[in-house]
């Protein structure tokens, strides 16, 4: 039995950040929720829009009151009046995007996954490294109140020693959902938009992978349409993680040690999830249910406000781990046979 009780999440107020100007690139579904997060939750300022297609810059400009909209990504990225950029085009633009900032010497938050592959995430982080510039993945689970929550019961060893890991993420998105979730040119497939939530939970948890097997079923397309995978973490602890688009699943996580287990609900990634701490016996001793109500995509951006002209990486969401991650799933589309165009 343990004794122990739920830690507080530290998540800051999310008013209490420095006001940055942003540009958006790609204004897309999630550079729409981005922007109501944004504007719900924060001091932060939405500065410049950009698209291949002025209008729909335009478009977004006018949902959002954004200052400028211009019918090119390069035209934000020079604009002296964006401070940060965030790269919310789909996961085959990542590199470029990311790239185009940090050349334009621009603070960059970048859409997960951060790119296709581990080789175009080391470009990156290299190219921010050499510049000096931040750069970081819009994991943006990782800012969350109920996933730091969690971080504290394995910091204070709340759980004991942690053995094993589940984590699944399915939604009904095949055959009928987003067009580029089907194409491979997109980077499409399961794995990049939904595995990543698993994957990136249980490294948080486990550390870095000395082992990864993967099982899974292709879509007619060859991308990805679901998978199962295994991984090992560096003291013999596994992770038992899935990913589809052919179904929603339960989509909750649980984190199981010698003296007692996390079990995150509903689902887990979220704003809306509930943890609880459970002893071996099935006895529930404690609850944390996330104060958020409808947003949950501001907690990354001013974990941005807060970390650039004192950082170049965050501590929650560090460079290292996120090329980390792209090798695990990489490892994962050998093992099922998917490769993207151009690669």
């Amino acid at each position: 039995m343990t004794s122990a009780l739920l830690p507080p999440p530290r998540t800051p107020d999310p008013m209490d950040a420095p006001s940055l100007r942003w540009g958006v690139l790609a204004p897309g579904k999630i550079a729409h929720s981005f922007a109501r997060a944004l504007r719900a939750r924060t001091g932060q300022q939405l500065q410049a829009v950009g698209s291949r297609s002025r209008e729909r810059a335009e478009e977004f400009a006018r949902e959002f009151g954004v200052a400028a909209a211009y019918g090119s990504y390069a035209e934000v990225v020079e604009d002296p009046d964006v401070d940060v950029v965030y790269v919310a085009s789909p996961h085959s633009e990542h590199h470029e995007h990311a790239l185009l900032a940090l050349a334009a010497g621009k603070p960059v938050l970048v859409e997960k996954a951060f790119t296709r592959n581990a080789r175009e995430a080391g470009e990156v982080v290299d190219a921010a490294r050499h510049a000096g510039v931040f750069a970081m993945e819009a994991m943006w689970s990782r800012f969350l109140p109920h996933i730091d929550v969690a971080r504290r019961c394995l910091e204070d060893g709340v759980l004991g020693d942690v053995r094993t890991v589940f984590a699944d993420h399915g939604q009904a998105l095949h055959p009928g959902g987003p067009q580029r979730l089907h194409d491979p040119a997109l980077a499409g497939g399961a794995l990049l938009d939904l595995g990543i939530y698993p994957i990136s939970f249980a490294h948080l948890v486990l550390g870095s992978f000395t082992g990864v097997h993967a099982s899974g079923v292709l879509a007619e397309t060859g991308v990805d349409a679901q998978e199962a995978v295994t991984v090992v973490g560096p003291r013999g602890s596994l992770g038992v993680l899935g990913a589809t688009m052919l179904a929603k699943t339960p989509t909750t996580a649980s984190v199981c040690g010698t003296t007692a287990r996390l079990e995150i609900e509903g689902d887990f990634y979220g704003y809306a999830a509930r943890v609880r701490l459970v002893t071996p016996d099935g006895t529930v001793v404690d609850e944390f249910r996330s104060p958020e109500q409808e947003f949950g995509l501001h907690h990354e951006a001013v974990e941005v406000a807060r970390c650039v002209g004192s950082m170049l990486e965050s501590p929650l969401m560090p460079l290292s781990e996120t090329v980390d991650i792209m090798t695990a799933m990489d490892d994962i589309r050998a093992q099922l046979g998917v490769r993207y165009p151009g690669e």
